[in-house]
């Protein structure tokens, strides 16, 4: 009983495996760091890094953003503060299948900078057909993104 009870977990496990979605991380991550002077010769830096978690079945994504800011005066480290999380976006083809995917992050806003903190750019193609898709997504600067996407076309 104990040898059948065994076998049935094994394919049950094995099941779900073959059912799971497979997550990957996106090779293009970037990161960018700030100083200021505060009152009192007091020193702060602030560093951002983004990364991208892509499910390679269902092409749904999270952008996930990690940040640290560290405070110094000539003599010590004051503060030190890091923050972090992902957030889900939508899938970028309707059906799954098995796909591959890599995003890059626009250069910081500088004072030129019209869109406000700028936007990303993400790729992803079907490993089992010969389609690929390309989508910008930038911050409009009134409260909400502009996302658009385009099918490459293969002449």
């Amino acid at each position: 009983m104990k040898i059948g009870l065994g076998v049935a977990l094994s394919f049950m496990t094995l099941a779900q495996a073959a059912a799971a979605d497979d997550f990957k991380l996106s090779n293009n991550q970037r990161i960018a760091c700030s100083r200021g002077l505060s009152a009192g010769k007091l020193n702060t830096s602030t560093c951002k890094s983004y990364a991208y978690v892509f499910n390679t079945k269902t092409s749904e994504y999270f952008r996930c953003q990690v940040s640290l800011a560290l405070t110094r005066d000539n003599k010590e480290v004051i503060n030190v503060q890091a923050d972090g999380g992902c957030a889900k976006k939508p899938r970028i083809f309707d059906a799954d299948s098995s796909y591959s995917f890599d995003s890059t992050e626009t250069e910081a806003p500088n004072t030129n900078s019209f869109f406000g903190p700028g936007g990303y750019a993400v790729w992803a193609s079907d490993n089992n057909a010969l389609k690929v898709r390309g989508c910008i997504i930038i911050s409009s600067g009134l409260g909400s993104d502009v996302s658009k996407c385009i099918d490459m076309k293969f002449e």
